[in-house]
């Protein structure tokens, strides 16, 4: 029965190729889908690693000139006594542009033994960064007055930077090269903390390392991190607001609330992946329509052939299982090459990705053809199921 099977397919090779040809198409684009798919969705199923209700942030582009490290210090310091005053704010730091759920990004490299590691997100970071996103610690501790006599320059790193390091070892106290500044050559972990989803809830934290800001860097930052109660309502931003305007009487100032920065980027993420699915909706569709008819063609064209089988004896049931067992043929063929070019991409390592997202989106593509095809040839299987053989050679 497979024999004669491949026989039918071979003497309309023509027709069948253009099939294939399609059903291979389909095949790749219904892979890279569940690729992007997979791939978001295992990153979302990541914890946060941090939290962001009740967090504000204090844009602001200070164009005030100091004379001295000492008059930012104190310039900030008295802001920052200011900002502490208020019952409301729990926790605040200054920070670099790169804070959460924004597109500003900051990267560094590291050398270890002799092996180089890039791209290292960068963050500078006051004491209180931590405490205002309740970033969880997993490893020794965070920025604190101690590390201003440092030996070294303390660091802190994030849970995946640490596996690429030092695999399941302990990170805290080793002593690590940055790549970006040659002046310094060595610094020091001092603690490890869970990964931060920072660019979204679809995207991976990726490797980090947070740096203690120093007073000479205050100048050149723009934004302040600030950990509000839960009764903080408008009328308290706008005090707060207020509150920084008039003692920055030379910036420009702006709040923003990281849930809402959350909801934006996530939206920003997903616009990519939603256009892609259209797209490979209408092509799957036109794909659909085309095995429809052209096994539709088939059967007023083997109207003869499909009377004769039922005239010699053959069931109706057999007749549309043996249409049906065509095109899962013509499906196999155009997945057996289209996974030969899918698993190039785990092989290759493609785009960086673990070889499990792949392997997974290439099961989810089979099972997606094979049910596409059985589904467009279950009513034409049942058409040809349904001639009568006497009517059929009768019109022949």
């Amino acid at each position: 029965m497979i024999k004669h099977l491949f026989k039918l397919i071979w003497n309309k090779k023509k027709q069948n190729f253009l099939l294939i040809t399609e059903m291979f198409i389909s095949f790749l684009v219904i892979f890279a889908v569940f690729t992007s798919l997979v791939y978001y969705y295992r990153n979302y199923k990541k914890p946060m690693g941090f939290s962001y209700d009740n967090v504000w942030v204090i844009n602001y582009q200070n164009a005030k000139k100091f004379q001295s490290t000492d008059s930012v210090t104190q310039y900030y310091a008295t802001l920052t006594a200011m900002l502490k005053s208020m019952p409301q704010i729990k926790a605040l730091s200054f920070a670099s542009g790169n804070v959460p759920f924004t597109s500003s990004m900051n990267t560094t490299g590291l050398s270890y033994k002799g092996v180089s590691y890039s791209p290292v997100n960068y963050y500078q970071t006051g004491d209180g960064y931590r405490d205002a996103f309740s970033m969880n610690l997993l490893e020794g501790r965070w920025f604190n007055q101690q590390d201003v006599v440092s030996t070294y320059r303390p660091v802190v790193i994030n849970a995946s930077l640490k596996e690429q390091l030092f695999g399941n070892g302990s990170a805290v106290g080793q002593l690590i090269s940055d790549n970006s500044n040659s002046s310094i050559k060595k610094i020091k972990i001092i603690g490890v903390v869970q990964d931060m989803k920072d660019k979204g809830d679809y995207l991976p934290s990726g490797m980090a390392l947070y740096n203690r800001i120093d007073t000479g860097a205050m100048r050149w930052l723009g934004q302040l991190i600030i950990k509000v109660s839960p009764d903080a309502d408008a009328a308290f931003e706008s005090k707060l607001y207020k509150t920084v305007a008039n003692y920055m009487k030379d910036a420009s100032v702006e709040i923003q609330h990281f849930s809402k920065k959350r909801i934006s980027t996530n939206k920003s993420t997903l616009v990519p992946i939603t256009i892609f699915c259209i797209v490979a909706a209408f092509l799957i569709i036109n794909v659909s329509l085309g095995i429809f008819g052209v096994l539709w063609y088939n059967i007023n064209r083997r109207r003869a052939e499909i009377g004769l089988r039922r005239a010699v004896g053959a069931t109706g049931n057999s007749v549309s299982a043996q249409l049906i067992a065509e095109s899962l043929i013509l499906a196999t063929l155009s997945v057996i090459i289209g996974t030969f070019f899918a698993v190039q991409f785990p092989l290759l390592n493609v785009f960086n990705l673990q070889a499990g997202i792949y392997i997974t989106a290439m099961l989810l593509a089979i099972v997606f053809i094979y049910l596409l095809v059985l589904l467009c040839s279950l009513y034409p299987g049942r058409q040809a199921a349904a001639i009568y053989p006497a009517v059929a050679l009768h019109e022949e």
